[in-house]
């Protein structure tokens, strides 16, 4: 495979597990996009930045996924806190359905090549 090709793969599998790990990251509750930010640079090979969260967080707010709202903080300026819309809870369900279906997919397909002799190219 080549580099180039193997870039343009991987730069498109990110683009929707970025936006479903964003997702995830305010499942539990209001979540501030500097966090959201770190929470994503722990993920390995994920390879993302702040100046990548902010245009999504936008885009989901615009799409009624997530709300936003400004709260003050003791450690300097306001926070802007997100939190997911039922409608974003409803998306990020189906996200999560759907991966689920992916992931066994791929590995079903995986335990099969194994199974008959490994890797055919």
């Amino acid at each position: 495979m080549s580099d180039r090709f193997f870039d343009n793969w991987t730069t498109q599998l990110r683009k929707g597990l970025l936006e479903m790990c964003m997702l995830n990251a305010m499942s539990t509750g209001p979540v501030y996009g500097y966090d959201i930010a770190r929470q994503l640079r722990d993920i390995e090979g994920l390879v993302t930045s702040e100046g990548t969260v902010y245009p999504i967080l936008s885009r989901f707010k615009r799409a009624g996924l997530v709300q936003a709202r400004l709260e003050e903080s003791a450690e300097g300026p306001a926070r802007k806190y997100y939190e997911l819309t039922e409608s974003g809870r409803e998306v990020l369900d189906r996200m999560r359905a759907m991966w689920a279906l992916i992931v066994a997919g791929v590995q079903n397909m995986q335990a099969e090549g194994r199974g008959r002799g490994g890797d055919r190219r």
